[in-house]
Parts: structure tokens; C-alpha cells; sequence
């Protein structure tokens, strides 16, 4: 696992200890950062259930204004820290020790241009996620998206009032799905 692009380029990132977190494999990363391509530029990055810290790293080092980890494991957000140290790209990343649903509970400081959601899989917590966002959709700027990495077998459609699916890339056991504001919204 290794930042693909940007400041940061080539530098290992360490791993959770033991099987709780599913990191992304650097050519999901790969092929995700490509998509977004040069709108990752000076954009704000909201990486829900964290993990290692790898997406937001990436985002950072790609030239993100900002980005906000949201992790509530101690030893995730060891690994968060020591990521972002050992690449040099803590400044402007915020790392929150927070349950995800508390974190979304408050109303945001400013909307985020991209928000990632990597939850433990086959828990729910992806389409929790997700209604708790279509409940709050101040989080997500007027262009922005919502992405949710899953494993195929989780998915299923969901009914939103301001959000649609607008996209989805699978790379063998994982799906990215991407969402937008409804059309009227954006």
C-alpha cells in the first residue's frame, strides 16, 4: 500500500494491525483518483471510517485543500497519524477520533466536495451512512459526490430524496458507487 500520485508519491503507508480495517488496494486507489482526476485540486475530503488513512492521504497529496479522517479505533487513528507524518502532508488534515453517525449528527462547519465511505463490510453501515447524509445533505457541496466502496455482493439500490447513483466501477471484490445531488439540486 503506497500514495500513487502527488507530493507524497511512492511513500509506503502502514496498515492497521490485525483484520478489522479493509484497506483499498492501490489500483482501486489508482483508478478511483483517475476518475475524479484534476477535481481533487483544492478540494475538501471527508474519509469516513478511515482506516489507515490511505484515501484522504491520497487526496492530500494530490493537492486536496483539505482533509477530515473520521475513525474511531485507537489503533487506526495511530496508523492515520503515523501515515500522514511519515508523508509529510498533516497540514491541512484533521484527524477526528469520532463514531461516524455522531461525527454526521452535527451540522457541518462547510460542505465537503467528495466524501468517502469505507465501512466493515456486510454490517449496513454503508446505506446508514448514506440516509444519514440524504437526512443532512448540507455535507455534500453542490457539485460534489458521495462515494461508497463496497463489496458487490452489499449492494443494493436505495430510494433518496436528494441524492441519485450516478456511477459504478467494480474492480473485482469492489464497488465503488458514486452519488450526486438529485438534478434539480446541483
Amino acid at each position: 500500500m503506497r500514495v500513487i500520485s502527488g507530493k507524497a508519491k511512492g511513500r509506503k503507508l502502514q496498515s492497521v494491525p490485525g483484520q478489522g480495517t479493509r484497506p483499498i488496494t492501490d489500483m482501486v486507489k489508482e483508478a478511483f483518483f483517475n476518475i475524479l482526476a484534476g477535481d481533487v485540486l483544492g478540494c475538501r475530503f471527508l474519509d469516513l471510517f478511515s482506516g489507515t488513512g490511505g484515501v484522504g492521504i491520497e487526496a492530500l497529496s494530490r493537492g486536496a485543500a483539505e482533509a477530515v479522517f473520521v475513525e474511531q479505533g485507537r489503533a487506526a487513528l495511530e496508523t492515520i497519524r503515523f501515515n500522514l507524518a511519515h508523508t509529510q502532508l498533516e497540514e491541512g488534515a484533521r484527524v477526528v477520533r469520532a463514531n461516524v453517525f455522531a461525527f454526521l449528527a452535527a451540522a457541518p462547519a462547510a460542505p465537503f466536495d467528495f466524501i468517502y465511505i469505507a465501512p466493515p463490510q456486510y454490517k449496513g453501515l454503508w446505506l446508514e451512512t448514506l440516509r444519514m447524509l440524504d437526512a443532512a445533505p448540507a455535507w455534500l457541496a453542490t457539485d460534489g459526490a458521495i462515494i461508497a466502496q463496497i463489496h458487490p455482493r452489499e449492494f443494493l439500490p436505495l430510494e433518496l430524496q436528494h441524492f441519485e447513483l450516478v456511477d459504478e466501477r467494480k474492480y473485482g471484490s469492489t464497488l465503488l458507487c458514486f452519488y450526486e445531488h438529485l438534478e434539480g439540486e446541483r
